[in-house]
């Protein structure tokens, strides 16, 4: 019985999108990216407050990252897809870079979203 209820709950992580390697909604891991390639993934962000969320800006830490935002204003409940790609020419190794959200929110002004990579040749 116990070993069902833990596949059982493997499946339902699995079907959720979650992975032991993935545990952080904010942080992505792309693992092994052949040098030169374009690694994408896109975070969802959501509006768990009780009035409207204004995204007012989307930074990259790199020039060698691209990100952005479907919607601009999200009502409560309401999520929209973070887009990030990545570009590993010119890298190798680990590398690890950032997506900073800028918000209307007082408490959260900055969501952090993180990427990383083993940049290979």
């Amino acid at each position: 019985m116990k070993r069902a209820m833990g596949l059982l709950i493997f499946v339902f992580f699995l079907q959720a999108g979650y992975c032991a390697d993935q545990p952080d909604p904010y942080t992505w891991d792309f693992g092994k990216v052949k040098h030169g390639e374009v690694a994408a993934h896109s975070f969802t962000l959501k509006n768990n407050s009780k009035k409207a969320l204004k995204i007012t800006a989307v930074n990259t830490s790199c020039g060698c990252t691209v990100s952005g935002v479907k919607k601009k204003i999200l009502l409560p409940g309401e999520s929209t897809p973070v887009e990030i790609k990545f570009n590993s020419k010119g890298y190798s190794g680990d590398i690890q870079q950032f997506t900073y959200v800028n918000t209307d929110d007082i408490d959260n002004p900055v969501i952090r979203f993180i990427i990383k990579a083993h940049v290979v040749k």
